[in-house]
This record gives structure tokens, C-alpha cells and sequence, in this order.
């Protein structure tokens, strides 16, 4: 008598495939990213100006003072929000 083989189909139950996961759920993680991206990039600008603000305050063109650099953190960000409206990050 001969032995017949046949194939056994059976659904991994360890880990999870890329193909079984649910699509929904990649997708929204890929519009979180690119979201995240897009608001850094935009947002790069305004990040340098405060870099150059520091940079010329530890230089000694513009004097040490908290008040002013306040007003100057302020500024910057009302200018953020306005220029970049709902993609404008905030802290």
C-alpha cells in the first residue's frame, strides 16, 4: 500500500506577516508619519530663526535678557501659527 502525502494548510500562530496585518492600520500609521514630516520641515524655518537668535545672543550682538528673548519665543511663534495655520506645531 502506498502512503499518500497530502499538504496541511495551517495559519501561523506565532508572530504576525506584513500580509495579515490590517491595512487600515499601516496606512494610518504612514499618514501619522508623513504628518509628523511635513510639520518638521515646515516648521525649519522658524526653528533657525531661533537658532540665529541664540547664536547672536552668545555672540553679544543682542544683549542677555529673558524678557526679550520672551517676546522674541513669542513672536516666533505667533508667526508659526499664522504663516502655517493647522500644521503649525505646538509646544
Amino acid at each position: 500500500m502506498q502512503t499518500v502525502l497530502t499538504p496541511v494548510t495551517r495559519i501561523p500562530t506565532s508572530g504576525r506577516s506584513a500580509f495579515t496585518a490590517d491595512p487600515a492600520i499601516n496606512v494610518s500609521k504612514h499618514v501619522d508619519e508623513a504628518a509628523r514630516l511635513t510639520m518638521d520641515i515646515l516648521g525649519l524655518p522658524f526653528d533657525v530663526a531661533r537658532a540665529q537668535y541664540a547664536r547672536a545672543v552668545q555672540v553679544g550682538l543682542i544683549q542677555r535678557s529673558m524678557l526679550a528673548s520672551r517676546d522674541f519665543s513669542r513672536t516666533v511663534a505667533a508667526l508659526e501659527q499664522i504663516t502655517l495655520g493647522p500644521w503649525a506645531r505646538h509646544v
